[in-house]
């Protein structure tokens, strides 16, 4: 079993549109202590069945911030590291050194995460490699992916 982290994990989905998508990563942070803070606009509602579905019955053990704009999210976390996955990253996730209560960004199902947040300065862009000429993986197996491998770097390491 796992214990949780002192500074947990923030999964921060930027405008996400999917429902299911969004309730997988719900339970995912249910299951693993990591906070969840979703960024306006959605493409969905926060009530929504699907989104309700997918997360189960795990969301009264979910942490979850809603915040109306990247910026404002932003504001009130300034200190924070944070990773941007992006399919367009130069950079492998496995070369990041994640650390306890660092924020991993995510961007929406459609167009991922806009430039002005790849190209501001707020954090550093990694990727989760792919074979060539592949657009994108799903966005809840991705954070999946960098959730775990932040998680093993973190307690394993």
């Amino acid at each position: 079993m796992l214990e949780p982290l002192a500074r947990p994990l923030h999964l921060v989905l930027v405008s996400p549109q999917i429902p299911p998508n969004t309730g997988n990563v719900a339970r995912l942070c249910a299951v693993t202590g990591c906070r969840l803070i979703l960024v306006e606009p959605l493409g969905f509602s926060i009530d929504d069945k699907q989104l309700k579905r997918a997360g189960l019955d795990y969301w009264d053990k979910v942490f979850l911030r809603l915040y109306p704009t990247y910026a404002a999210y932003v504001a009130d976390y300034p200190e924070a590291r944070r990773w941007l996955f992006s399919a367009r990253a130069a950079t492998s996730l496995y070369e990041a050194r994640f650390e306890e209560g660092d924020h991993l960004v995510f961007g929406s199902e459609v167009s991922g995460l806009a430039p002005e947040v790849m190209e501001g300065g707020t954090g550093t862009p990694v990727t989760i490699p792919m074979l060539e000429d592949r657009r994108s993986l799903n966005l809840s197996t991705s954070v999946g992916i960098g959730t775990y491998e932040a998680l093993r770097q973190v307690r394993f390491t």
